[in-house]
């Protein structure tokens, strides 16, 4: 994949750098061999974008960022940066200049909002009972088993976290809706990704977890804003 850029994979909350795992395999079967998956620590977005800043600056040449769910607030915050070539939203957050998850959770709010909990340490989390036909109704009872016991749940502030510069007014853009999703609310989604003016959007009759139930897709669409930038 000679002049292609690296392409570095950004999760969201509940969940960490393995919910990549289809669609790196996809990408894989494409040619692309320099991928990163960061794992971020879901502490605040300054912390999430700190740690994928030092990714792309490991990058040896462009980066294209993917980032799903929250990941997609980190690579708006994050993509500024001048080895960014693109942006990728998978059923992503992408706010303006003083938005935050939070409040753009509130214009439409999700049908899995009453099955998220807080800890008395301040995290937020999927309740695990309710996490499969909250998060990724279009996968498995098993794989849904596993992202609810195995999800990274973030501190519940960081939904409150502004965007200081929205890279994607300066970037090339993709975006993918998930048509189905119940953490962001699809409005929400077509919303953010109409006023982005992408250079393609696409909607997959996806939940939430689109990266994991429609792999192929998603990464298809990932090599083509690679080969576009590249």
């Amino acid at each position: 994949m000679s002049g292609k850029p690296t392409i570095v994979l950004v999760h969201g909350f509940w969940g960490g750098a393995a919910h990549w795992a289809k669609t790196i395999v996809e990408l894989s079967r494409k040619g692309y061999t320099d991928i990163r998956a960061v794992e971020v620590p879901l502490t605040s977005l300054a912390d999430d974008a700190a740690r994928t800043r030092k990714m792309i600056e490991q990058a040896p040449g462009p980066v294209l960022l993917v980032g799903h769910s929250y990941g997609g607030a980190v690579i708006t915050e994050a993509g500024n940066h001048d080895k960014v070539a693109g942006l990728v939203y998978i059923a992503a957050f992408a706010p303006d200049r003083g938005e935050s998850p939070g409040g753009i959770t509130q214009e439409h709010v999700p049908e899995a909002a009453p099955n998220l909990a807080p800890d008395s340490d301040g995290y937020l989390w999927l309740k695990a009972d309710k996490f499969h036909e909250s998060f990724c109704q279009d996968l498995s009872a098993d794989e849904g088993l596993v992202m609810a016991v195995t999800q990274k749940a973030p501190l519940a502030s960081t939904f409150g976290d502004a965007i200081s510069q929205p890279a994607w007014k300066s970037k090339p853009t993709w975006y993918q809706i998930s048509a189905h999703d119940r953490m962001i609310h699809p409005e929400n989604q077509k919303r953010m990704s109409a006023r982005m003016n992408p250079k393609k959007t696409i909607t997959l009759d996806a939940s939430h977890a689109s990266l994991a139930s429609q792999p192929a897709q998603i990464a298809a669409l990932i090599d083509e804003a690679a080969r576009a930038v590249g």
